[in-house]
Order: structure tokens, then sequence, then C-alpha cells
């Protein structure tokens, strides 16, 4: 009996970090044939070069998809979308996949599960269910009309999806793969290697070992005229508690460029003497360096996730995780200097928080690579209303 080829597309550097178990399962599965897309932000250089970490990581790649239009605004978001359809459906129609699996919420995942469903290739979604405070909760949702398996994260995700009408028989609680990578160094005691020596970045290179700070904020897609205003009250901030500070930049969304924007410019004016930044770091070793901080500042979906398993304290800004199922480990504040600095100064003093798992147990990529072995290819949807 021929394997079962399993399409993954992967569109950004957080996809990666959080399927790539998913990747590892599936590839030493005796059933599965692993076909691994790179599309997107995932290829570039300015975003990371994900890319070069998959391939560091010894996965072979089927194909790579150069989709992403220049502007960072709601328009080029929307043709960068439309160019992955049709980039996609090509790619999709030589591979000829069996499933396809789309990737949480990212609005270039839209175009996979687009050129999926029209094409009939039954199409899994990973991390649907969940609700935020931005576009990405309408992708999210509209994938999940769009699919067919939905491997969700956490129970309240699970019933949401059962509540959107899909069948509960094709709905499964594997947790976040990412959960997967938290768990693998969750006893770890220092930090393995140097970020500087290992990743080298710009900015200053503060002493770390008496504590640092990890910030990594990104634009909000409906408030994203704001981003250069609400980069510029954290790094008030940070400015002010004037702590090693590890600052990573921020995805390619609406409002990417204020924000790249606010932040030289305050380093131009202020230098910054605390502050070193990065693109990109490799999966592992970006949550070793999590695990170590004294505390994670901004409004990533990693400080409600892999951060909560880890006992992270957070200091989460603004609406991009509203409403997130959330483990005990952050604290909700607006886009205020002041709220910021407090909140920071406090979780700092409060150390780390009780490990929470509330996103998995860390066995998601062996749950979900064996689900795609055995469920019934199907394209076509049950009634469930």
């Amino acid at each position: 009996m021929p394997k079962r080829k399993i399409a993954v597309v992967i569109t950004a550097r957080p996809s990666y970090s959080r399927v790539k178990t998913v990747l590892s399962a599936i590839q030493k599965h005796p059933d599965l044939e692993l076909l691994l897309v790179v599309a997107a932000s995932a290829l570039l250089d300015r975003y990371g070069s994900a890319v070069n970490f998959i391939e560091k990581d010894g996965f072979n790649i089927a194909a790579k998809v150069f989709n992403v239009l220049e502007g960072e605004n709601l328009t080029a978001a929307a043709k960068t979308t439309g160019i992955g359809i049709l980039e996609l459906s090509t790619v999709f129609d030589n591979l000829k996949p069996d499933i396809v699996i789309t990737v949480a919420d990212r609005f270039e995942t839209m175009a996979t599960a687009i050129a999926a469903s029209y094409m009939n290739i039954p199409l899994a979604h990973i991390q649907g269910g969940e609700v935020t405070g931005n576009i990405d909760e309408k992708v999210r949702h509209a994938i999940t009309k769009l699919s067919d398996y939905h491997f969700v994260a956490s129970e309240n995700a699970k019933n949401r999806v059962i509540k959107l009408g899909e069948d509960p028989e094709m709905v499964f609680n594997t947790g976040c793969p990412s959960i997967d990578l938290a768990e693998e160094i969750i006893k770890s005691e220092k930090l393995p290697f140097d970020p500087y020596q290992k990743y080298g970045g710009v900015g200053a290179t503060p002493d770390l070992s008496n504590g640092y700070l990890v910030v990594m904020q990104h634009p909000v897609t409906t408030e994203y005229k704001d981003s250069r205003k609400h980069v510029e009250a954290t790094l008030e901030a940070i400015y002010k508690i004037n702590k090693p500070t590890l600052w990573f930049w921020p995805n390619v969304d609406a409002g990417a460029d204020g924000t790249s924007t606010g932040i030289r410019a305050f380093r131009e004016q202020h230098q910054l003497p605390n502050v070193h930044f990065f693109k990109n770091m490799e999966g592992k070793d970006f949550l070793e360096l999590l695990k170590h901080s004294e505390c994670l500042i901004g409004n990533s979906s990693v400080g409600i996730r892999e951060c909560a398993f880890l006992g992270v304290p957070v200091i989460n800004i603004g609406s991009r995780q509203n409403r997130r199922d959330r483990g005990g480990n952050s604290v909700d504040v607006d886009y205020s200097q002041e709220q910021i600095e407090a909140a920071i100064v406090s979780s700092v003093q409060k150390g780390k928080t009780i490990s929470s798992s509330i996103y998995g147990n860390g066995k998601a990529g062996i749950q979900i690579a064996e689900l795609l072995a055995d469920l019934p290819l199907q394209f076509h949807k049950t009634i469930m209303y």
C-alpha cells in the first residue's frame, strides 16, 4: 500500500516552530510521506530566513513559493494571499498530496486553505477554534470551515470548532505541537548557548548572567496605523527600566513597517545601551532563551502558549491576544509606558509561575501523525447544524 503524501505548508517563521515536531513525526511514520512546502515570509531574509533553519534541521523542501508583495499594508496582505492561491494551486497539482496541512491563522494560510479546498484535496488545520482580538480570528474561523480535519490545541478550542458546525468525529484535541519543543527543554538549568555569538544581530551586548528581558511585539492588523505609536510605548518602558533586553523583529503583517521604523528611530535617538536586536532564532533555542529570561514583553502567542507551559511571566500588550485561553502566567496591559513598566517590575519581582498544560503535554506531533495515517480521506462536509 503506497504511503499517504502529506503536504505541509509553512508560510512564516512562527509556523515552523509550531509544527516542527509534526514534520518529524510524519517523516518517521512508516505510512506517511512528507511533502514540505515553504512559502511567503519564511523564505525572506528580512524576516529571519526560516527556510535556513528548516534545511539545517534536515527537512527536504518539495517546493518554494515566493508570493510576498512589499508594502506591509492591508493591500499588500490581500495581494500576497491572492498570489499564494495561484502559486500553491500549481504546487498541489504537481505534488498531488493526499492531505494538505495548514497552520494557525496568519493571513497567508488562507491561500493554502482555498487552494486545497477548490482542488478537492482533504485539508487539515492545526490550531483552529481559538479567539483573539484581530484579523487572525476571521482567518482562523474561515479556515476551520474550509477544513476537513481539525487538530486543536485546547478543549475550549475543540468546543468552538464543534459549535461552528464541524463534525465532532473530525475534531481532535491534540494539544499544540509547539509545546512538544517546550517539553524538551523545561528542565533546562541554564542557557546552553551564547545568543550574540550564535545569531549575531545588532545593538548592545549586555551581560545576561544576572537576568534579562525578551521583547516580541507585532503590529495588530486592525490597528496597523498605530503600530509605531504602540511600539514606542514599549521602547520607552524598556529604556527606562534599563535591564538587559533581547528584542525580536516583527512579523510581516500590515503595520510592520511602522513598528520597524519606530524601533530604528528610537534606537538612533536613545542608543539603547542595554538592548540587542535579533531577526530570528531556531525554535528550540528561542524557547531556551525564554525559559531562562525574567519576563517576555509584547503580544506574541508564544507568551500565551509556550511561556505558560515553561512558567515564564509575560506582559501581554494590547488586543492581539484578547480572549485566548490563558495559563495564569500573563498580565494584560494597554499601550502605555507606565503600565508596561509597572507590570515588568512586578512580574520580575514575583519570578517564575506554575507550569500550565492548558495547551497540551508535549505529545502533539506524534498524535497528529498517527491521525493523518488513519483518518478516512474526505473533502466533503457532514452537515452538523
